[in-house]
């Protein structure tokens, strides 16, 4: 049984969907801890009522220092004995000192069909090129930014008059199928895509 720490920054409700997904039974993962950098986020005490730890590390309090502020959230994160991580909103960007030490065993879901759109404002940045489809990327983290190989996706048309909260609203319906799946498949071994 894998280990499974997941990372976020908000509401949590892909979170909240891997964690209801290890918990339904005949799962190769359970959720063993629940980690923010905002105390204040939604997604703590919704991981608390599924019975999972959880742990905040205000990123505010670090004044920048990127090392001190990972060194603090290594903390609690070593203590749950994660096999996989999983970024599920995390709104920081990991240095590469934090990513090799979870070489291989780190994954993150990002809302655009990747290589497109790595970064922030994702969907706009769609409709504004007039794509035709956007979507989300389940991939492994490394130390450049949204480009690690890709494990799934899951697209969804673009529509005549979306906004990037119209699109994104859709596109978040998918994220909470194809992260699940993914995370099923990765904790089983099963590195090869697999888009739904």
């Amino acid at each position: 049984m894998k280990r499974v720490a997941i990372l976020i920054s908000g509401s949590g409700s892909n979170m909240v969907r891997l964690i209801e997904d290890m918990q339904a039974g005949d799962h190769p993962a359970q959720p063993v801890l629940v980690a923010s950098n905002d105390p204040a986020a939604a997604g703590l005490a919704k991981a608390a009522a599924r019975g999972v730890a959880t742990a905040a590390v205000d990123h505010r309090a670090y004044n920048g220092d990127r090392a001190a502020f990972e060194a603090a959230l290594l903390e609690p994160l070593l203590g749950a004995r994660p096999d996989i991580i999983c970024l599920a909103g995390f709104m920081r960007i990991l240095t590469p000192a934090f990513i090799d030490r979870f070489e291989g065993r780190m994954i993150n879901i990002h809302p655009s069909l990747l290589p497109k759109y790595p970064g922030l404002r994702t969907h706009a940045r769609a409709i504004e090129a007039g794509d035709e489809e956007a979507g989300a990327t389940v991939h492994e983290v490394t130390s450049d930014l949204d480009s690690g190989p890709i494990l799934g996706q899951a697209r969804v048309p673009v529509e005549p008059g979306d906004t990037p909260e119209t699109l994104a609203a859709r596109v978040l319906e998918r994220e909470h199928q194809l992260y699940p799946l993914i995370l099923r498949r990765f904790a089983a071994g099963a590195r090869e895509r697999f888009d739904i």
